[in-house]
């Protein structure tokens, strides 16, 4: 309706763009429609016009401790109308007016509509033009409310267009709570105001602090889907919608509690809301077209954090983690027709989750006993901040992400220290940055990670078929492949080749734990461990164990259980030079 309503006023529709931006540095995804137009919205000019009309799939995180309210969503879908230079507030104002009032569209009372609009700065006028405009509406004065910058001003970033706007919210009980007249849109979060909308007046750009007007003035608009279908349905909340309830009733079927339950009990309630959300993010963006798998940077933490928070949370609701993943299935069957890359990449969806759900699990438990245990001493010394120390160990031992420690230590009233654990991960950073290039590794990436792990494997399966007067001779890393030499007279027969690729599989397979030490170098070579390039270590060197297959003097950097490596498979096996093999692998 949406669409259809601004094709006729003019609009070419455009598609949702993916949710990783493309060449845009400032932001790890697309958080609003806007941002796929923003060098249109500076001056170039668009293949399809000055009038735009889309949806617009959208992930944000800056608000992500707010998930489980009302209405706060990591993933959300964004209706929007453009304007690049073409019509300006009276069209845009009007036609949001229409689109949400005439019967034939939305149906929704001009009587239940309140707006905020812009109060003003020293460089920037109060909007008394949009309030005039919704006042000649039909929207009483005492439903406009002005508000400052950190309400009615949107902007891309620190730097970029920017501009006032007038936001659009549906009152939904017509009556003020405990806070009285200071129950308005904007400032009150009662449940009473859903914003539905927002008007974006982009007529400047910000550059280094300063404001300097646009070559166009245009008009950058959204409404949020979830949001609109709750005020259209007088509900309380967007889990109640048609784009979240299926979701929502399938993991009420799996929990140990029954929907009544759940609803009178608050805690409940925001876990399943939770654990609703992050599932759909994180089958959206694993489902993406650009492929963002979990992992410990960029998109790849944001999406290990939500799974790893939405596993602590099926916890308290008594549904598997395995059963969650597989609900997977229920975003995919609602939403594979309107976004097809979902269907194109449910099998990478489903994979993706079951392996990060399984890494996460078998760490939970251990990480959380060293929390509960830290937080018993603190309290216990009278004390209220967990040191870094503890909150890196949390991180690099069991891959806590530092704001799932911050969450679990605010719930029993307790900070972390969090300058001291930036330390102590830029000083990890670093060495292991330095232990990459003593590694082989052209990068520190999730990708050359996992390789430099499976070459530990590879090294040991090797051994294990062939003989123990095998040694690496020397490695080569990137995100796309190894390379691996070590010492052989001959070349492997095709059985030698599947047996050791089925070997190195099964010990992933088993997702045994990747551990290390530091020891002196005497003490590493009584223990057993291999060691490589010896002349490259110094007194003290770091072994690695993976289970007990794999024992390396290894400068690292590498996995934290062998089942992150994935699927291993052999390329190509050939001469090096005489007397060395060289095996060319990848893994998937």
């Amino acid at each position: 309706m949406y669409i259809a309503f601004f094709k006729e006023r003019g609009h070419e529709v455009i598609p949702s763009a993916s949710l990783i931006p493309d060449n845009d540095p400032s932001v790890l995804f697309t958080t609003a429609g806007m941002h796929p137009l923003v060098p249109y919205l500076l001056g170039r000019d668009h293949a399809s016009g000055s009038r735009l009309v889309d949806y617009q799939k959208c992930i944000r995180t800056t608000d992500i401790e707010e998930v489980g309210d009302l209405t706060h969503l990591t993933f959300f879908e964004m209706l929007g109308n453009w304007s690049l230079g073409d019509y300006y507030r009276n069209e845009s104002i009007a036609w949001s007016f229409e689109f949400l009032t005439r019967e034939d569209y939305l149906g929704i009372p001009a009587s239940s509509i309140w707006v905020t609009v812009f109060a003003g700065t020293d460089d920037v006028p109060r909007d008394e033009e949009s309030a005039g405009i919704w006042e000649r509406l039909g929207i009483a004065r005492d439903r406009i409310v002005f508000l400052g910058m950190e309400h009615n001003w949107w902007a891309v970033g620190d730097d970029g267009p920017c501009g006032p706007d007038t936001e659009i919210f549906i009152d939904m009980t017509s009556a003020p709570c405990a806070n009285g007249v200071q129950c308005l849109p904007g400032l009150c979060s009662c449940g009473r105001f859903f914003e539905i909308w927002n008007n974006v007046f982009m007529s400047y750009v910000r550059r280094g602090g300063e404001l300097h007007d646009l070559p166009k003035k245009n008009v950058d608009t959204g409404m949020g889907f979830e949001r609109t279908l709750a005020a259209l349905n007088r509900v309380d909340s967007v889990y109640e919608t048609s784009a979240l309830k299926p979701i929502v009733d399938r993991l009420v079927s799996l929990s140990s509690y029954d929907d009544a339950a759940i609803r009178a009990t608050p805690e409940l309630t925001r876990a399943l809301r939770i654990i609703t959300d992050h599932l759909k993010a994180s089958v959206f963006i694993l489902g993406d077209d650009r492929v963002v798998t979990p992992s410990n940077q960029g998109q790849g933490y944001v999406l290990r954090r939500l799974i790893r928070r939405a596993i602590r949370f099926c916890g308290l609701l008594g549904v598997t983690h395995q059963a969650w993943a597989e609900s997977a299935q229920t975003v995919l069957d609602m939403f594979g027709e309107v976004y097809p890359e979902l269907a194109r990449n449910s099998g990478r969806i489903h994979a993706q989750l079951a392996l990060e759900c399984d890494r996460f699990e078998r760490t939970l438990e251990k990480g959380t006993i060293l929390l509960q245990k830290e937080i018993a001493d603190l309290q216990a010394r009278n004390q209220s901040q967990i040191g870094g120390e503890t909150a890196f160990r949390l991180y690099d031992t069991y891959g806590f992400p530092i704001e799932f420690t911050e969450e679990l230590a605010a719930e029993h009233h307790l900070s972390v220290d969090r300058n001291d654990y930036e330390r102590r991960f830029a000083e990890h950073r670093d060495r292991s940055k330095g232990d990459a290039a003593k590694s082989g590794l052209a990068d520190t990436s999730e990708e050359s990670v996992r390789y430099h792990t499976a070459t530990h494997l590879l090294h040991a399966a090797l051994r294990e078929i062939l003989g123990k007067h095998v040694a690496q001779m020397g490695s080569n890393i990137t995100r796309e492949r190894m390379r691996f030499d070590f010492t052989h007279p001959k070349p492997l027969a095709r059985e030698e080749i599947a047996s050791v690729e089925q070997l190195v599989q099964s010990w992933i397979d088993a997702d045994f734990p990747v551990t290390h030490d530091v020891m002196p170098y005497e003490h590493a070579e009584k223990s057993g461990a291999i060691g490589l390039f010896e002349d490259r270590y110094g007194n003290d060197v770091t072994v690695y164990r993976i289970g007990d297959v794999s024992l390396e003097l290894c400068g690292g950097p590498h996995v934290t259980h062998t089942g992150e490596i994935g699927k291993f498979k052999i390329e190509k096996e050939q001469s090096s030079s005489a007397g060395v093999r060289r095996i060319r692998a990848v893994i998937s």
